[in-house]
């Protein structure tokens, strides 16, 4: 094949891949539409749809999603393929949505509390889950997204670390689950999940970006020139285990003053508890027992030791941020995770310490500049970009 039909065969290649992922972010299109967001012509537009239409990729509808012009009718990844489970699965907790095959949601968004002492139990609780949603519909194949915490494998669907389990061997979540349900399952990191979620359902987000998750731990997770980086070992995002204080408190990974030792919920409510055991005339705090809740309710009241401790761990998240800013030079920030309900304040402090970038200068720059926020997507629409694997996937058979 000679350099010009290798050319046409790679950007017919990358046109059909870019018609795809707007079928996935839109759910639906005309062909003007297409026309409108990749600037193509019509008939160039006409004739891709046409081959995915052919190979199964996409369906038409003769629904017109305009009252102007000939009614062409409209496309949409075909709607009755597989449907997808999404899940975020930790030890204590399994939150679920269903989506169907054009990732759009089905039934309610669960939160079902767990209490998994071994792996098993953990395999079973998933188990029970969608063998729920398969007796709603026991015509449908049902296949697994999984989020989980910790260091995940996305090949092997190993979960490699959780840190919140009792246990501490790799667990073969893909295997297992498959050999046992016969459907197809994809695991990856909880972070890579909200990635996932900002990129497919948020359309105004950068090429570049990152999402940090400040819970019981810190994870993050990085998109950049458009697609979510692991790493070779598939540990990148581990910001909470950037050390802030080398002789700091032993962190759960075996070294010493890990931001995740400071800055994150288990972090704080350690604290909370040393300081309450010293206090036992303090009629407010159970020390044994106090919560995440209680201390942001806590921070909201003006407690002055709650105070000093969540400033001190928004200061360390940026520290660590602007170094993180420093090397990477992504501008977009996101945070996500129940420290979220610290606040405007809590992020205001944040962004304090990041302070003057030195990337953020000069007129023409200002659009590009670090923008830190809350993010915005609810919880199911979270959950289901664990979802979107599959639909990488696709791309990936375009």
């Amino acid at each position: 094949m000679n350099d010009s039909g290798l050319n046409n065969q790679r950007v017919r290649q990358v046109n059909r891949r870019t018609i795809m992922k707007l079928v996935w972010q839109h759910k639906r299109l005309s062909k003007s539409q297409f026309a409108q967001y990749t600037g193509l012509s019509i008939p160039a537009v006409s004739k891709i749809l046409e081959e995915l239409v052919s190979d199964g990729k996409l369906s038409h509808s003769s629904e017109n999603l305009s009252n102007r012009g000939i009614n062409s009718g409209s496309y949409q990844i075909p709607p009755d393929g597989d449907f997808i489970l999404c899940m975020n699965v930790t030890p204590t907790s399994i939150e679920s949505q269903l989506c169907d095959a054009q990732l759009s949601a089905q039934g309610q968004f669960e939160r079902i509390p767990i209490n998994a002492k071994t792996p098993q139990a953990l395999l079973a609780a998933i188990e029970g889950i969608w063998r729920n949603q398969r007796k709603t519909w026991p015509k449908k194949t049902i296949n697994l997204a999984l989020g989980i915490h910790g260091q995940v494998d996305p090949v092997t669907g190993v979960s490699q670390t959780m840190p919140q389990a009792p246990w501490r061997e790799p667990v073969e979540i893909k295997y297992l689950l498959e050999e046992k349900l016969g459907v197809t399952v994809r695991v990856d990191n909880d972070c890579v999940m909200l990635a996932l979620a900002e990129k497919w359902q948020n359309p105004g987000n950068r090429q570049d970006f990152c999402v940090i998750n400040v819970d019981y731990g810190i994870g993050s997770s990085f998109v950049i020139n458009g697609q979510i980086y692991r790493g070779s070992l598939y540990g990148s995002g581990q910001i909470g285990h950037t050390i802030v204080n080398p002789d700091g408190m032993a962190c759960d990974c075996g070294r010493y003053g890990c931001l995740e030792t400071v800055a994150s919920l288990t972090a704080l409510k350690k604290q909370a508890r040393i300081w309450l055991k010293s206090q036992p005339q303090s009629p407010k705090l159970d020390p044994e027992s106090i919560t995440s809740t209680q201390l942001i309710t806590a921070w909201h009241e003006g407690d002055d030791h709650v105070r000093r401790w969540v400033e001190n761990s928004a200061n360390a998240i940026g520290l660590s941020l602007y170094n993180f800013l420093n090397i990477l030079n992504i501008n977009k920030i996101l945070f996500y995770g129940r420290s979220c309900g610290f606040g405007e304040s809590w992020l205001a402090t944040i962004d304090k310490q990041i302070g003057f970038n030195p990337f953020d200068h000069g007129d023409s720059l200002k659009a590009n500049a670090t923008q830190i926020s809350f993010g915005q997507l609810t919880r199911p629409q979270q959950v289901m970009g664990i979802g979107y694997l599959y639909a990488e996937d696709a791309l990936n058979d375009v």
